[in-house]
């Protein structure tokens, strides 16, 4: 079989890879291994479909903090409004959430999915699921073809890559395209989970006595050995039976990471603001007003709202202050140090869940070796990347589809070009 350009990989980069190169009037053959295409994002948002962010483009950049600054050059060809405009005219409307989030007004993943599909049909794409590939073959520098698992071999002038990370394995990313890219000279960067849950052996973790607490608009803040501020991030968290969850955590998780690997430690301390708004003064001045006016009542109860009951028990506990003491007999030493737990309660988290249960994968093709405007090999020509498989990586709220689509975009686009200055020769 002979095709001009062969996409591997069924997500969202693929998907669009397949459009552009279909819309360049080449012929192409789309490979997936599952026995479905857009698995990921059918998924995504929640089964919403979070399709890109409406920041702006700066905004957007500082969202990705593996890498982010490579996709300027992306963006100028392909933005995340020429996202919106994308899936509009293939009749998808979209409406705008929180923090510039894109949902389709259906509120279902499966209607993006589904007009992606339309698209690839209407293009006379041609799709092959439950498709494996072995490896991609090169000579004298060139991309040449692909061989599938069953022994079928594929001629093409080029193919894309777009076959996700390590991450949510169960829609078909297993790190297959690792090896592809290294027998091609390309290098791998460390692989690491991002956006995942974070780990702690501290002994209240372990006896779940805060399993399953959620804190609201908290600020979460990753520290160093030496106690000072690597990453804060403001969200909401929840602890969990075997750590902490939730947007803040997510975010926080890959500074966990890296902070363990760059000191060297099993260890690394977290603290929790649960009121960012405020100084810690003002706290304690406050508290200590209204100790004055009820003095009779106990410490607990004037204290009703002041935090979630939960977490207001145990920090209680924690600094030794009877919830039930009248407040007229609280000791003010005490008392000062509850306030410094409110505004950073410390703790050491030991890690995450593994890349497996991360959302994201931090690492992949190193992006020194791929041109920003085109997502092409610097290092073998016909070859493109596109999507998660490249060291980029952001923090979840529309930011790593808008990566995945903007360089599927590119890479399908160049590659059908490719493909044709080839066959021309």
């Amino acid at each position: 079989m002979k095709v001009d350009v062969v996409i591997i990989g069924g997500g969202p980069s693929g998907l669009m890879a397949a459009i552009a190169a279909g819309e360049k009037g080449a012929r192409v053959l789309l490979l997936d291994k599952g026995n479905k295409l857009g698995r990921k994002l059918a998924i995504s948002g929640g089964g919403r479909c979070n399709v890109t962010n409406r920041l702006p483009v700066d905004e957007i950049v500082k969202h990705i903090p593996g890498n982010g600054r490579f996709l300027y050059s992306a963006f100028s060809e392909f933005s995340n409004e020429d996202i919106i405009r994308f899936f509009e005219k293939l009749g998808i409307q979209l409406k705008e959430e929180d923090h510039g989030r894109m949902f389709p007004v259906t509120d279902k993943a499966q209607s993006v999915v589904d007009a992606l599909l339309n698209e690839l049909k209407k293009l006379r794409v041609t799709i092959r699921t439950n498709e494996p590939v072995e490896t991609i073959e090169y000579e004298n520098g060139k991309t040449v073809g692909v061989r599938l698992k069953n022994g079928e071999y594929i001629q093409t002038q080029s193919v894309v890559v777009a076959v996700g990370g390590k991450s949510v394995p169960h829609t078909g990313s297993t790190g297959d395209g690792y090896a592809w890219a290294e027998k091609a000279g390309h290098t791998i960067t460390e692989l690491f989970p991002t956006e995942v849950p974070v780990t702690s052996n501290e002994h209240f973790i372990q006896e779940k006595t805060l399993q399953g607490l959620s804190l609201r608009n908290v600020a979460l803040s990753v520290l160093n050995p030496k106690g000072k501020v690597i990453k804060t991030h403001q969200m909401d968290m929840i602890f969990t039976h075997f750590g902490i969850s939730g947007p803040a955590v997510l975010r926080c998780s890959q500074y966990v990471v890296k902070a363990m690997k760059k000191f060297k430690t099993t260890a690394i301390p977290v603290s929790i603001d649960s009121f960012p708004e405020r100084n810690q003064e003002e706290l304690f001045q406050e508290t200590v007003k209204l100790f004055k006016s009820e003095p009779k009542k106990a410490v607990k109860n004037v204290l009703k709202g002041f935090l979630t009951e939960r977490y207001l028990l145990f920090l209680l506990e924690k600094n030794g202050i009877d919830p039930n003491l009248p407040a007229a007999n609280l000791q003010m030493d005490k008392w000062r140090s509850f306030i410094q737990d409110c505004k950073g309660f410390q703790f050491n988290v030991h890690g995450t869940l593994s890349i497996d249960k991360a959302f994201v994968t931090g690492g992949g093709v190193s992006v020194k070796e791929i041109h920003p405007k085109e997502m092409a090999s610097k290092l073998m020509n016909g070859l493109y990347f596109c999507g998660e498989i490249l060291d980029i990586h952001g923090y979840t709220g529309g930011y790593n589809i808008t990566s995945a689509l903007v360089t599927g975009r590119l890479a399908g686009k160049n590659a059908a070009q490719y493909a044709k200055e080839a066959a021309s020769l």
